[in-house]
């Protein structure tokens, strides 16, 4: 009886969790350029049900929307773009993963936002970095571009950078006052899962 119980629980994560992966993916379709930055950087609030997921069950489990979100783009937009798929993967995960742990260890709408900021500094910061050394050079080769340090390092300063911090705060402001709403019901959740 306790097997098919646990059994049972571990099905229904599951399914919540492809169902918010779903959720997502048309949310990643919901998207806008900002106007002073390169108009392939746009703003989307795909992130939000992986941050549901992970305060509700674990940082693992916002990784896997995140993951989820990324693979069905693959399949829905055909050969679509690896790079980006990769890069908005890696986003995603360093954006998520530090609102989960600190919400875990301290609970509470202060760890939220302590969460949401740091997640913002680190995917800036980690972006930054990757797309220095690795996405846009990536993004050159695969592309045929001739790419200098000085573009990529512009490019990075310029668009990434700011980029990730105006999305980060975006997506922190829109994200508070969810949580705020629907606290007792992610504690419920959590409860009932764990």
């Amino acid at each position: 009886m306790q097997n098919t119980k646990k059994q049972s629980s571990n099905l229904l994560k599951l399914i919540i969790l492809a169902l918010l992966g779903t959720i997502s993916l048309v949310l990643f379709f919901i998207n806008f350029p900002l106007p002073f930055l390169p108009p392939y950087l746009k703003i989307d609030f795909s992130d939000v049900p992986a941050l549901m997921a992970s305060l509700i069950f674990s940082p693992i489990a916002g990784v896997i929307v995140v993951a989820v979100k990324n693979i069905l783009y693959l399949a829905v937009s055909g050969a679509g773009d690896p790079i980006g798929v990769s890069a908005n993967f890696l986003a995603g995960v360093m954006f998520v993963v530090p609102v989960s742990l600190l919400y875990h260890k301290f609970n509470g709408v202060k760890s939220i936002v302590s969460g949401l900021v740091a997640g913002t500094v680190i995917m800036a910061v980690g972006m930054s970095v990757l797309n220095y050394f690795f996405i846009l050079p990536a993004y050159s080769w695969f592309m045929g571009w001739e790419m200098t340090d000085q573009v990529i390092w512009t490019s990075v300063l310029v668009g990434v950078l700011p980029f990730n911090i105006i999305k980060g705060i975006v997506v922190a402001l829109l994200f508070v006052p969810i949580f705020i709403k629907m606290r007792s019901w992610i504690e419920s959740q959590q409860a009932r899962f764990i």
